[in-house]
């Protein structure tokens, strides 16, 4: 038997050692091993997400789904990332060629697929909301007398500027009209967006924004309380001079139309075309750029918000539950949790009940491991004589009964949620949004801080 020099033995001992280390760690690894940063484990390195299920048109991720178009080509990313991350230019989360994350909602980067999969400037939420306390959180009910509250009139404080314009629908990339699920006389060829900057707003300062939909919608109470309350004396009492960009949908109502394509579909695709289409269009208008030459938006969740009632309020849901990296404070009146989604619609295969899914049947919050109670602020309203309220579970349209449960799983997964209900009043009824809409702002801005980003 040949006998080896002691000094080559150890080394090939430290060799073999160093080998099955890495043996070990390609294996945990693939097997969801959490990797330095990442909150559920790196993935391995053909970047497929580990557990990750396929979804459609960029549908986030509970537990991490990737859609086919934005899986991660370079080194994988977290199991609890959104769907689509995109391969390079991605910060906040994307894992490098090294395996390491920094954050659980990773936002792509410039090189960010379209509609396949999410896409962005290149920041994120991370580590979520600051946490204010839970002043303002829980159940409580309005009603069936209303008063309106003041600080949504015009108190004669100094006023910011206005803004509308239009957008052609068929340029869009994400909402063009020509969805197979949409009735072709069910799509407007405009859509208008309304614009109000509040005084105290500086321009090229990044700017917090609010998102309405159904523009013009509530945009004359939220401008009045912008006015009346960024300049409030009391801290308690206060906004942040945020913009406001009211939406119109893109025509008509429910099952088959651009409206509900855009409001009723659990998917990140309304975020998208938010981020990606309407937010760049401000900036780029004419009247716009004049005014204020170096307008920009915040890229913090924690400063983006959303509002509507109805459809709209299950569109701002959306928004913050498949991108809490773009949106995280969300308020909706007479909010359609129900099954509205067209089951024609390609996220129908994973959600076949649409936005009923978020409280029954599958019960996408109670079984969320993403952290999205760290992420969110959630308001909602739904009243006592709502649509549906005296229909049978077996409908799946009952609004009272999706938003009392809504309020519940929110409440049991511990997120800062209001939920109030409107007494003796039915759908998005405007005396409950008169008495309690700037109750809501204050309370869904509450902790913000502007970051600088």
């Amino acid at each position: 038997m040949k006998v080896w020099p002691l000094r080559l033995r150890r080394a090939l001992t430290k060799l073999c050692l160093v080998a099955l280390w890495a043996t070990a760690s390609a294996c945990s690894s693939q097997n969801g091993g959490a990797s330095p940063g990442t909150t559920g484990g790196a993935t391995a390195t053909a970047g497929a997400r580990n557990a990750g299920l396929s979804g459609s048109a960029g549908a986030s991720a509970i537990g991490g789904q990737a859609d086919t178009a934005g899986a991660v080509e370079n080194g994988g990313s977290p199991t609890a990332g959104y769907a689509g991350v995109p391969a390079s230019g991605g910060r906040g989360g994307d894992i490098s060629a090294g395996g390491e994350g920094t954050g659980i909602a990773g936002r792509g980067g410039a090189a960010g697929a379209s509609q396949g999969g999410t896409s962005g400037s290149g920041s994120s939420s991370g580590t979520g909301l600051p946490d204010p306390g839970s002043e303002g959180d829980g159940d409580s009910m309005v009603g069936p007398s209303y008063t309106n509250q003041s600080e949504l009139s015009d108190r004669g404080n100094a006023k910011g500027k206005s803004f509308q314009f239009t957008m052609k629908i068929a340029d869009s990339v994400i909402f063009d009209g020509k969805d197979s699920t949409v009735a072709v006389n069910k799509v407007n060829t405009t859509r208008a967006i309304n614009v109000y900057i509040p005084k105290l707003y500086k321009d090229g300062d990044p700017a917090p924004v609010l998102i309405i939909q159904d523009g013009p919608g509530e945009i004359g109470q939220v401008s009045n309380a912008l006015d009346n309350l960024t300049t409030s004396q009391d801290a308690k009492r206060k906004l942040p001079p945020f913009v406001v960009v009211a939406v119109q949908n893109g025509g008509n109502d429910s099952i088959g139309s651009e409206r509900g394509l855009e409001y009723d579909t659990l998917s990140d695709r309304y975020a998208r075309f938010i981020e990606q289409e309407v937010l760049p269009a401000v900036q780029a208008n004419a009247q716009v750029k004049a005014a204020y030459p170096n307008l920009k938006f915040t890229k913090e969740a924690s400063g983006r918000a959303s509002l509507g009632c109805s459809s709209g309020g299950a569109a701002a849901f959306s928004m913050g539950w498949f991108r809490p990296d773009l949106f995280s404070r969300i308020i909706g009146y007479s909010t359609t949790l129900v099954a509205q989604q067209d089951p024609k619609a390609a996220e129908a295969k994973m959600y076949p009940l649409g936005a009923w899914e978020y409280h029954s049947s599958k019960e996408i919050i109670k079984n969320d491991s993403t952290g999205k109670e760290k992420q969110l602020r959630i308001f909602i309203n739904v009243n006592q004589n709502d649509l549906g309220s005296t229909e049978a579970e077996s409908t799946h349209h009952n609004w009272l009964m999706a938003n009392v449960r809504t309020a519940a799983a929110l409440k049991a997964k511990g997120f800062h949620y209001k939920f109030m209900q409107g007494m003796g009043v039915g759908h998005c009824d405007g005396k409950v949004q008169s008495a309690t809409l700037a109750d809501a702002l204050v309370w869904v801005w509450r902790g913000y801080e502007p970051s600088g980003n």
